[in-house]
């Protein structure tokens, strides 16, 4: 991202009333975030940009603040992800309330859209046996090597970066403060690990303070960035049941592992469970079987078109893509098919019709051939 695109894509974050949504449209509707703020009143007017945002913008206290911020991100050396980048998370990429932009700190970024990704989080004070699961876990899927997604928080989020780690399988942190500071301090030397081996990302820039309300935030990113969100263990009223109301808002898969009634550590988990909030995850393997990331891709087998006879060449081609990798979400399946969205929903049906496919959680399909 260009320093120039980059100053002003921060400004467009500080200004009142402009969230992730409305920035975004707003982006999308100018081009850039430097067209937005040279716009004139009554060209913002024909966008149907309201008045108090079209005041708002031409404040220059953003622009002041933006300048600091850039300094910042130079000095502590955070790497910008804006959301219109190929190296922004994937699957956070399609939730509406998506970032504008991100902040990372680490050696390097996967390949978001191939790799597995997995969300874990629990409580802050776990017992010995969701500590032992989390170890448990980090052994059973470590042959899929998938990218680990946490809090870094003290309990359950340190110990699945721990175990990650010990695993050799890449972790990143979402933290609920800008990358000047690690909070709680404590994590500092496990943070520091992880920027080797993954790395650490937030929304919040620098200069904003730590609010209660921001790990809130953090936890939408926490459950937006994966396909599925695992609750270890949790009270009835912990930090990790918002991480499930984000991941069942996106249509992602949410598991809870299950515990005692009596246990206190295990309410959450068995409420989520008994709600239908969540699915019930007794073995860690059950993940991979839901997730199908054991599905082994073969070569697409040609298909004689009289062995379908309604199957058109869009759907021939969908069926074709989904024989080759199994099981794939809507917005991959149109993106690999070259289609529109609206397009495939429809298409898919059809095939679903036909027994062709099948439909999954988390708006996934699967090949039935």
């Amino acid at each position: 991202m260009k320093e120039e695109d980059l100053f002003y894509t921060l400004a467009l974050t500080k200004v009142n009333g402009v969230g992730p949504i409305i920035g975004k449209r707003l982006i999308e509707n100018f081009g850039t975030a430097k067209k937005v703020f040279k716009a004139s009143t009554q060209e913002l007017l024909i966008k149907r940009v309201s008045g108090q945002v079209t005041k708002q913008l031409q404040e220059k206290d953003n622009l002041i603040w933006a300048e600091k911020e850039l300094k910042q991100m130079q000095k502590s050396h955070i790497q910008p992800l804006f959301y219109q980048e190929e190296k922004y998370p994937y699957y956070l990429h399609q939730c509406d309330d998506a970032p504008i932009i991100l902040f990372y700190k680490g050696i390097g970024l996967p390949d978001w859209k191939s790799r597995p990704i997995v969300s874990l989080v629990g409580t802050r004070t776990p017992t010995t046996r969701g500590l032992a699961f989390c170890k448990q876990f980090m052994e059973v899927v470590q042959p899929f090597n998938p990218i680990v997604i946490s809090g870094l928080a003290y309990g359950i989020d340190a110990c699945i970066h721990r175990e990650a780690l010990a695993f050799g399988l890449e972790t990143y942190g979402i933290l609920g403060h800008g990358l000047q500071r690690i909070y709680p301090a404590n994590h500092r030397k496990l943070a520091n690990e992880m920027m080797e081996q993954g790395g650490v990302l937030t929304e919040f820039a620098t200069q904003r303070k730590i609010e209660r309300e921001n790990f809130i935030q953090r936890n939408r990113i926490v459950a937006g960035m994966s396909q599925a969100t695992v609750v270890v263990e949790s009270a009835m009223k912990g930090g990790s049941m918002s991480s499930v109301t984000f991941a069942n808002e996106y249509n992602r898969d949410v598991f809870a592992v299950p515990g005692r009634v009596d246990d206190l550590m295990s309410q959450g988990c068995n409420e989520l469970i008994r709600t239908h909030r969540a699915q019930l995850l007794q073995d860690p393997r059950e993940i991979i079987d839901v997730l199908n990331w054991n599905k082994v891709k073969t070569k697409v087998r040609l298909i004689q078109p009289e062995l379908f006879l309604n199957l058109s060449e869009e759907e021939q081609r969908i069926y074709d893509y989904l024989n080759l990798v199994g099981r794939a979400v809507l917005d991959l399946i149109a993106m690999e098919c070259n289609l529109p969205i609206y397009k495939v929903s429809t298409l898919l049906l059809q095939l679903e019709l036909q027994g062709l496919v099948k439909p999954l959680p988390g708006k996934y399909y699967e090949c039935m051939g």
